[in-house]
C-alpha cells in the first residue's frame, strides 16, 4: 500500500508495539503530528520541553524493559534532546529518538532551524541515521529499534527531513519477529557478521570461573547495571546464595540484587558502605557482573581489589580491561552467563569470610524527635509507608545517594537514576515515563532543591495527564553535593552553592495545579505522605533539612577504596 513517510513512521512504531510516545511538535515534524491523529493506538504525551520528553522515554524504557520513543522537531527541538540522549547512552537505556529536519535540498544552507543533529549526537548514540529516501524509511526504523534493544542497549536517533515525511512509498507490513530475516536488516545479517543476539558465552570460560570460585576462600560479587538491564536479578541472587558470597551494588546496579537479602553489603565505591569497600579490599576473588568499573567504583584502578583475582562478566567486550585489569572475563548476557554458572556450581559456604565482612555493616535505629529531619529518617518513613512495588526516580546529588543507600529495592527498574552522566533535572521526566509505562504502580520522584529547579516545568505535564506522581523534595537551601566537597576539600569555601532564593516550592506546585505542602518534622511528613498516596493527582512534599547534612561514607576521588574521608 502507498503511504506517506509520516504514516510509514507510525506504522513502523505500531509494528514495534509502541503504545506511548513523548514529544513536542514544531515546523518540520508537523506532518508526523498530523498523521498521528489517525493512530489512536499510539498515545502521545506532550511534555513541557524536549529534554523532558527524552527523559520520559528513558524512564519508560528503564521501568518496562521496552524501547522508549520520543519526537522532536529540527534545530533547537533536536538539540534540546542532547542531554537526554547522553543520559540514556551512559546508562545503556534503549531509546529511539525521532527528529525531523529541514527538506533535503535545504540541508547545508543554514536554513531556518536547520542543525546537523546526526553529527552532534554521533558520540552519544549507538547508531544514528539521516533518511535520504522515503523508500528506505521503514527498513531504517526497523533497524533502529533492533539496535537500540540488542546487546548492550542504548539510544538511537533517526533524523527525517520534512520532505521525506510527505513523500509516498510502497509500505509492506512486516511482523516484528521476522525483521531480522526480511528487508535491509535481513540482508545485512545474511551478508555480514551483524547479529542482534547476545554473544554466546564461551563454555571453557565458564568452567574456568567455576574452578576459580571453588578455590576461593573470600569471594565477593559486584552487581552492576548490566544485571538490571539484562533483567538478571533472579539469576544473580541464586548465584550469590549458591556460592555464599557477599554482594556489593553499584549505583546503576540498584534493583539488581534484593537489598533485604542477608548477603547484600550495600553500595560500593565512593559512597559505598564500609562493609562493601572492606570486602573489595579483602577478597581473594572479585566477580563483577555487568559492571564497567567507573571512577566512582574503582576510584584508584591500580589498587582496586589488590588482594584479589578480578573477573568481569559483561555483554560488551569493549568494557573488558578498559578501567581495571582482570584475571579472567566472560563475554555474554548476564542472565545467560549466570544460568550456566548456576547449573555447574554446588552449594558452597564461607562463614568466616561473611562474618568478617558483615562486622562492618551497621544497622541504624530511628528514634524520632521534633527537630530538624534527617534524610535517613525521611527515607525510613517512605520505606515504611509506600507499597513494596513502588518505583522511585531520582535526580542527582546528595538526595540520590541517600535514597539508594536507605531504600530497599527488590526488582530491576524499581530505582531509576542518572548514574553515568549525572544529569540534574532527570527525575521528574523519568517519573512521567515510569508512570506512563506502569499505571498501576505508585511512582515517587525524589529530588533536591537544586535539581528540581532545573526541570520543574514538567509539573505541567504531570498535572495535565493526571499522573499522581509524588515528589519528595529534600530542601537544604544549597547545592548539597558540591557544598559537601567544598566543606571537605576546599576548606569550607562555599562558592556559589547557597540557594538562598526562590521559588516558594509550595506555591509553585499550586501554580501548576498540583498539591504542595511543606513539612519540618517526621510526624507531619508521615501524615502528608499518607494523604498523597490517596490522591488521584500529583503532590509535592517539601522537606526542610539541614544544609550541613552529608552523604556518608565518602571516599575521595582517586583514593584507595578504604581511605574514607567520612564514615
Amino acid at each position: 500500500m502507498q503511504l506517506r513517510g509520516a504514516e510509514i513512521l507510525l506504522e513502523c512504531l505500531s509494528e514495534q508495539g509502541v503504545d506511548t510516545v513523548f514529544g513536542y511538535p514544531g515546523g518540520t515534524i508537523m506532518p508526523v503530528y498530523d498523521a498521528l491523529l489517525k493512530y489512536p493506538g499510539i498515545r502521545h504525551i506532550l511534555t513541557a520541553h524536549e529534554q523532558g520528553a527524552c527523559h520520559a522515554a528513558d524512564g519508560y524504557a528503564r521501568s518496562t524493559g521496552s524501547v522508549g520513543v520520543c519526537f522532536a522537531t529540527s534545530g533547537p527541538g533536536a538539540t534540546n534532546l542532547v542531554t537526554g540522549i547522553a543520559t540514556a547512552y551512559m546508562d545503556s537505556s534503549p531509546v529511539v529518538c525521532i527528529t525531523c529536519n529541514v527538506n533535503l535540498n535545504l540541508l547545508g544552507k543554514d536554513s531556518f532551524q536547520e542543525v546537523d543533529i546526526t553529527g552532534i549526537t554521533m558520540p552519544i548514540t549507538k547508531c544514528n541515521y539521516l533518511v535520504r529516501d522515503v523508500k528506505e524509511l521503514a527498513d531504517i526504523l526497523r533497524e533502529a529499534f533492533a539496535i537500540a534493544r540488542s546487546g548492550r542497549p542504548g539510544p538511537v536517533l533517526v533524523d527525517i527531513p520534512r520532505n521525506i515525511t510527505v513523500e509516498s512509498a510502497e509500505f509492506v507490513p512486516v511482523n516484528r519477529q521476522t525483521h531480522g530475516k526480511e528487508g535491509r536488516l535481513g540482508m545485512l545479517m545474511k551478508r555480514t557478521s551483524l547479529n542482534f543476539k547476545a554473544p554466546e558465552p564461551d563454555h571453557q570460560d565458564i568452567e574456568k570461573l567455576v574452578e576459580m570460585i571453588r578455590h576461593a576462600e573470600k569471594p565477593f560479587l559486584i552487581c552492576g547495571g548490566g544485571v538490571v538491564r539484562g533483567r538478571a536479578a533472579e539469576e544473580l541472587e541464586a548465584f550469590a546464595n549458591r556460592i555464599d558470597a557477599p554482594v556489593g551494588i553499584t549505583v546503576m546496579g540498584a534493583g539488581g540484587f534484593p537489598t533485604k537479602n542477608e548477603l547484600c553489603t550495600g553500595l560500593v565505591g565512593m559512597h559505598g558502605s564500609e562493609a562493601s569497600n572492606r570486602a573489595v579490599d579483602g577478597c581473594d576473588l572479585l566477580i563483577a557482573v555487568g559492571c564497567r568499573f567507573s571512577d566512582r567504583v574503582a576510584l584508584n584502578p591500580s589498587g582496586f581489589a589488590k588482594n584479589a583475582r578480578i573477573v568481569q562478566i559483561d555483554i560488551d567486550r569493549a568494557e573488558i580491561n578498559k578501567n581495571v585489569q582482570t584475571a579472567h572475563h566472560i563475554i555474554g548476557d548476564a542472565g545467560q552467563v549466570l544460568r550456566l554458572l548456576n547449573n555447574r556450581m554446588e552449594q558452597l559456604h564461607h562463614d568466616a569470610w561473611k562474618e568478617y565482612v558483615f562486622s562492618f555493616k551497621t544497622v541504624t535505629e530511628y528514634d524520632f524527635y521534633d527537630g530538624i529531619m534527617t534524610p535517613a529518617e525521611i527515607l525510613y518513613i517512605i520505606s515504611q509507608t509506600v507499597p513494596a512495588d513502588t518505583i522511585f526516580t531520582t535526580d542527582v546529588g546528595q538526595h540520590q545517594m541517600w535514597s539508594i543507600q536507605n531504600l530497599c529495592f527488590t526488582f530491576p527498574g524499581q530505582i531509576i537514576t542518572s548514574g553515568g552522566f549525572g544529569t540534574m533535572g532527570f527525575g521528574l521526566g523519568a517519573a512521567i515515563g515510569a508512570k506512563a509505562g506502569n499505571p498501576g504502580r505508585v511512582v515517587m520522584h525524589l529530588t533536591g532543591d537544586g535539581s528540581f529547579r532545573m526541570n520543574c516545568n514538567e509539573l505541567a505535564t504531570v498535572q495535565h495527564y493526571g499522573l499522581p506522581i509524588i515528589t519528595v523534595l529534600f530542601n537544604n537551601s544549597a547545592l548539597g553535593m558540591v557544598r559537601q566537597w567544598q566543606a571537605l576539600i576546599y576548606d569550607k569555601r562555599y562558592s556559589q552553592t547557597t540557594l538562598d532564593r526562590g521559588p516558594d516550592f509550595v506555591k509553585l506546585a499550586e501554580a501548576y495545579g498540583v498539591t504542595g505542602c511543606r513539612v519540618d518534622n517526621e510526624a507531619a511528613f508521615a501524615t502528608e505522605l499518607k494523604k498523597a498516596l490517596t490522591r488521584d493527582h500529583a503532590t509535592v512534599i517539601e522537606c526542610t533539612i539541614s544544609k550541613d547534612e552529608m552523604v556518608r561514607p565518602m571516599v575521595g576521588g582517586g583514593s584507595d577504596i578504604t581511605d574514607f574521608l567520612l564514615l
